[in-house]
């Protein structure tokens, strides 16, 4: 009989694949980041902000993990085609694509503007859309087996309060990657979305003022706020070829039992 450790390594390990990981410098994508290289993955960290991007490679290298920085605007399908050319001329094919950028704003709904909708919309769903495109090309153009994981919300499953523009954006993106899911799924490319619940981070931090944190606690059997490593077994299973082979089209929820409390 193997060993638990062999067991489990059979099924999660990601070992000499290459994940490409963009909003990996920040707090639930840099949390993805380093459970995909701790699980063996090569790591290609994707954003604008060169210092916190370098930081959170540096954290992949002390744990004897492969992460390299590199700069791209994810709303760009200019910088993301450069960047899937730059890999793919280095044999360094995207296997995972991991989706974690993403922005938010706290505006009453009449007040909503055009342009907070516009940014709001572009990053959270239209770079998704365009990274989707380009690596998800690369992956039937090669015949590849791959995973991509498109960080969505809660928000996107039910209405949640004051963030009216980022909750339809992430139902969108719930939306996009159950469609992309039923297209590709006979080419070996599997896509499914995570929804976070109440993980406090850059984007919503200024709306989690102290009445809204007690209106979300009492919504929220375990009483408490995620912690960014309690998105680690998730993100291991929709990525791993193996444990998560028949799973695609799939939303799956981590929210410390949010969806199932009503009264």
């Amino acid at each position: 009989m193997r060993s638990p450790h062999d067991f489990l390594d059979s099924l999660f390990s990601l070992q000499g694949l290459n994940a490409v990981v963009l909003g990996g410098s920040r707090v639930l994508g840099g949390a993805i980041a380093e459970t995909l290289a701790q699980a063996g993955a090569d790591i290609y960290i994707v954003g604008r902000d060169r210092k916190r991007g370098e930081e959170r490679v540096a954290v992949i290298q002390k744990e004897n993990g492969h992460a390299e920085f590199l700069t791209a605007d994810i709303t760009s399908t200019a910088d993301l085609q450069s960047l899937a050319d730059d890999l793919a001329n280095r044999n360094r094919e995207c296997h995972i694509l991991v989706n974690a950028a993403g922005v938010n704003s706290a505006t009453p709904f009449l007040e909503i503007e055009d342009d907070e909708w516009e940014k709001i919309f572009n990053v959270n769903l239209n770079g998704i859309r365009k990274a989707c495109q380009i690596f998800g090309n690369r992956m039937l153009q090669k015949n590849m087996a791959g995973s991509i994981i498109n960080v969505a919300s809660l928000s996107g499953i039910t209405p949640l309060s004051k963030v009216f523009t980022y909750s339809a954006s992430k139902a969108a993106v719930i939306n996009l990657s159950q469609n992309l899911a039923r297209e590709w799924a006979p080419h070996g490319i599997r896509v499914n979305s995570l929804s976070p619940g109440f993980f406090p981070a850059e984007q919503n931090r200024k709306i989690l003022t102290e009445e809204r944190t007690t209106e979300i606690m009492s919504h929220t059997p375990m009483n408490r706020f995620g912690e960014p490593h309690e998105l680690a077994g998730a993100v291991l299973l929709l990525a791993s070829t193996n444990a998560g082979s028949f799973i695609t089209g799939t939303n799956l929820v981590i929210d410390g039992g949010f969806m199932c409390r009503t009264i």
